[in-house]
């Protein structure tokens, strides 16, 4: 006979394992089902273990402070192999606590690989059956492969395989330059790498606001990153020890650079092959990932898919959020939100500057002929920044502007990831700029440029 439990996982990732731990306090039975090791790419491959090697750059980019400050660096005794093995002790410790977390809360944990035999059923390696009520799908994605840019892991790199360097080569291109591309510029770039930063498009962060993605791209050149934004990669080519990749630009002119490395970020795709999904009814899109409604239930009653096989933003923090929104439903347990709203998640990128922001851009509102009323205050007006030497950035707002609702709002600078939340709090609570104004914020602190970007849809900014 085969087990039973109220809620299959199928994935331990950051949507797997909340959504395991929310169901078990809501007394549901659960079993989560992982391939590889808990805590899916995000902390594995992603997340974590870059934000830890961001911070231990950032620590090896401040020495030119002590060296300002009399103090003799001696930079060449830097070894990666360290900085790597720190990273990894990182993901150990996480992963050890994901394990925990989900052994406190009774949640059965099941290492194999899953796949839907029918509905409400599935087997682990093809031999092991566990009946369920409720199957939820949290499988994630890896990185986007493209021919003539495959993989090799030693001289074309995915996200993963530079995660997984533990020397620094002298030299890399990296093709792409979204989210991951910028933080692994940054972090290159600051361990002494020649880094040039390849993007189609017009600037770098190109999902992002563009007068924040100014303020990145100008601290990139002045750090030494090589920008060739507006310029796609045709062509790959192994030569001896290097790869050259050859570039056009808009105008069509093209030209070939040279690096040992090459990092091929040009985006995810879903792993929803071999699960069994369209086998049991469950409809894909043409790109692969799985349709979804209200709560995250796919067409099929009983089977839900959430995160980045589903086509909402693909964030840690929107697969948590959707793993709580599914299981509540399960529970019959009415969660605050039928699903996630795409306007109201904060992007959030760790190179320094930082940029955050969430909501309408500026460049949305024109295009869609929308009239709104907008607020900039730079970083260099709020004192604190002047004091620990982070001037570079900025607080932007964008409002109605009659009722003066928040429509929008970009940060970039030091920590901006942490400071988009009080806006977005505002947001959430429909709260106005003038409610954000009026609130007394300490000084001296970077916040205070939140209350002055809020000032500012008034015209009335102190420091601006």
């Amino acid at each position: 006979m085969a087990e039973r439990f109220d809620v299959v996982i199928i994935g331990a990732g950051p949507g797997g394992y909340v959504a395991a731990v929310r169901a078990a306090q809501l007394g549901l039975s659960v079993a989560v089902i992982e391939e590889k090791e808990p805590g899916g790419v995000c902390l594995n491959w992603g997340c974590i273990p870059s934000k830890n090697l961001i911070h231990q750059a950032e620590i090896f980019h401040a020495l030119s402070e002590m060296e300002a400050a009399g103090v003799t660096v001696n930079r060449s005794t830097l070894d990666y192999g360290k900085v790597q093995e720190q990273s990894r002790k990182v993901v150990r410790t996480l992963t050890g606590g994901v394990a925990a977390l989900l052994k406190r809360h009774k949640v059965t944990y099941v290492k194999g690989r899953a796949k839907i035999a029918e509905k409400g059923r599935v087997t682990v390696d093809d031999e092991r059956v566990i009946a369920c009520t409720n199957i939820l799908v949290a499988t994630g994605s890896r990185p986007m492969e493209i021919p003539g840019f495959e993989f090799d892991e030693t001289t074309v790199l995915s996200s993963d395989g530079v995660l997984a360097m533990t020397q620094l080569p002298r030299s890399m291109v990296i093709l792409g330059a979204g989210a991951i591309g910028c933080e692994f510029a940054y972090v290159l770039n600051s361990f002494g790498v020649e880094v040039t930063l390849v993007e189609a498009l017009d600037h770098v962060l190109p999902a992002e606001d563009f007068e924040a993605c100014a303020v990145v791209e100008k601290c990139f050149k002045r750090q030494g990153i090589r920008l060739r934004c507006g310029t796609r990669a045709t062509l790959l080519e192994k030569v001896n020890a290097n790869i050259k990749v050859h570039l056009a630009n808009k105008s069509g002119v093209e030209d070939v650079i040279s690096a040992e490395k090459v990092l091929v970020v040009f985006g995810r795709t879903p792993i929803t092959g071999n699960l069994g999904l369209e086998e049991a009814g469950v409809q894909l899109d043409e790109r692969g990932y799985v349709e979804t409604g209200d709560y995250n239930q796919t067409c099929i009653p009983g089977i839900y898919a959430i995160g980045d096989i589903t086509t909402s933003p693909a964030l840690a923090h929107v697969a948590s959020k959707e793993g709580e929104i599914a299981v509540e439903h399960m529970a019959g347990h009415p969660p605050a939100i039928r699903r996630v709203v795409a306007e109201l998640v904060p992007s959030a990128i760790y190179c320094e500057p930082q940029l955050a922001g969430f909501g309408l851009r500026e460049d949305q509102a024109l295009e869609q002929g929308l009239s709104v009323k907008k607020s900039v205050f730079n970083y260099i007006g709020a004192g604190k920044s002047v004091a620990i030497g982070k001037p570079d950035g900025l607080v932007k707002l964008l409002c109605e502007p009659d009722t003066g609702e928040l429509l929008g709002a970009h940060i970039v600078g030091h920590n901006a990831t942490e400071l988009i939340h009080e806006l977005l709090l505002a947001k959430h609570s429909e709260l106005l700029p003038e409610d954000v104004e009026s609130m007394i914020h300490a000084h001296p602190t970077l916040s205070e440029a939140v209350m002055e970007a809020a000032r500012g849809i008034h015209g009335r900014p102190i420091h601006g």
